[in-house]
């Protein structure tokens, strides 16, 4: 009984110690000095955080303003996918401009490197490759000097994993291919490349000899054994202290740590967490970068910006009085949380364009934005759009619930060619059919202009079920 129960207390304390905010900024910083090392090792290749982890590690002073999203449950075993509603597309011109990149990420105690970068980068890499290569005018011409194969990290990713997932690759280059999706015309393959801590080496690119576009993952904390490991500065390093950063944040985000992260360094430990309840609660709500040089709002292209999108945190910038709304040519939606101050300032004029709808959490937030949300905002997208003006959507991050409600929009608005659906001159509501397929199209329509949409899967079911069933199943 007793080793048992001393046990169950060590336990104890080793989780305590590893929600510690004080050993997780300490974590990220030896982590983030690895990442700059890696850094000015190919100084000429842009540095991309893998959201969400990713931005951790990545000092904004000399990483991209882009970023990348490769989720690692697109690499799990047995759930291998080509995700065409996380595409990365929007990369390809950075990679092309600068001949590759340099994308960080990290994992927990129990692994070397994450999927996202074993497995759902590698996969990535070889469905672009198949996919430039069925879509050039010139295949069998192409095909000799084209690498369609699939490189995975030795070690990591077994021979067996590798085969199965090979087997799966053109299936999803056909359907890359056959989406709305259009890819960069790429000189040369992608190819991906590792470095973690335990490298001895890093690879040494030669641009005389260079035969592919390098993809360079790097998994930025080091492996440790239980994940944890003592360190002479008085901390005890987290293997991937970054991730699920809801657990031991204390509101703290990426933005803000890197901001503050000298005078939070200096910290001691008892003085920490009323410096970061200080800091949180003086910054504005995080929302992800829509990526350098972005227009804000968004518009979708396809649409020629019928509809736009942004978050709400860029309201007061960008839709006030003397902005968009006064130009007689704009309409606003805005999804709110329940107890939102959000102010969104316009003439008496303007009043019959602006709408605000508030969202709700959990379970009755889910049957609420399907009963009360869709229908309410439909009405009023149609009326605007009706009578010439343009959409803008919004919600709190600018890619969950503005997403659902401008995807529902372009479902029930718009034809196939993203032309308004008239008759004889006069907006009218559609009459043809709606299925799955169509609704995914129009999420590619998003996706192409604002990569950074990531609506979740209970947004997108609710929105399913809206424009496929009858009010009355519903």
């Amino acid at each position: 009984f007793q080793p048992r129960k001393a046990e169950t207390q060590a336990f104890v304390e080793l989780r305590k110690e590893s929600q510690d905010i004080y050993n997780r900024v300490h974590s990220i910083a030896e982590d983030a000095a690895f990442v700059r090392q890696v850094q000015r090792a190919y100084p000429t290749l842009p540095l991309l955080p893998n959201m969400r982890c990713g931005a951790w590690y990545t000092d904004p002073d000399i990483a991209s303003k882009q970023s990348a999203y490769f989720k690692s449950t697109d690499g799990h075993t047995n759930n291998w996918s080509f995700n065409l509603r996380r595409p990365n597309l929007h990369i390809l011109p950075l990679i092309l401009e600068h001949q590759g990149i340099v994308l960080v990420d990290s994992t927990r105690a129990g692994k070397r490197m994450p999927d996202a970068l074993s497995k759902t980068v590698p996969i990535w890499c070889a469905v672009i490759n198949r996919a430039i290569l069925k879509m050039s005018s010139a295949p069998d011409l192409l095909a000799e000097s084209w690498n369609r194969k699939l490189y995975t990290p030795p070690g990591v990713v077994s021979a067996q994993e590798h085969d199965q997932i090979e087997s799966k690759l053109d299936a999803w280059a056909d359907a890359l291919v056959r989406s709305f999706y259009q890819l960069p015309e790429l000189k040369l393959p992608l190819r991906p490349i590792w470095i973690t801590p335990s490298s001895t080496a890093f690879p040494k690119l030669s641009p005389d000899q260079k035969r592919f576009y390098p993809i360079i993952c790097v998994s930025a904390s080091k492996q440790v054994v239980d994940g944890l490991e003592r360190r002479n500065a008085g901390f005890a390093y987290i293997q991937g202290s970054g991730d699920d950063h809801e657990l031991w944040s204390m509101g703290l985000t990426p933005g803000v740590f890197w901001k503050h992260r000298d005078e939070i360094l200096r910290r001691t430990r008892s003085e920490l967490p009323a410096l970061i309840r200080s800091l949180v609660s003086l910054s504005p709500i995080a929302v992800d970068n829509p990526g350098e040089g972005a227009v804000l709002p968004i518009p979708i292209t396809h649409v020629k910006g019928l509809i736009s999108l942004c978050a709400n945190a860029d309201l007061p910038v960008h839709l006030s009085a003397a902005s968009l709304l006064d130009d007689g040519g704009f309409a606003s939606l805005h999804l709110v949380s329940a107890g939102s101050t959000l102010a969104i300032e316009s003439n008496s004029s303007c009043q019959s364009r602006v709408m605000r709808v508030e969202t709700a959490e959990g379970k009755k937030g889910q049957h609420h934005y399907l009963q009360t949300v869709l229908p309410q905002t439909m009405n009023f997208i149609q009326t605007q759009l009706g009578a010439g003006c343009k959409v803008c959507i919004t919600c709190e991050t600018g890619t969950d619930a503005s997403i659902g409600v401008a995807l529902a929009a372009l479902s029930k608005f718009f034809d196939d060619r993203g032309q308004l659906i008239s008759k004889d001159s006069e907006f009218v509501v559609p009459t043809i059919a709606i299925d799955k397929q169509m609704i995914k199209t129009r999420l590619q329509w998003i996706i192409s202009s604002c990569p950074q949409a990531n609506p979740s899967r209970t947004t997108l079911k609710r929105v399913n079920e809206f424009l496929l069933s009858s009010p009355c199943f519903r």
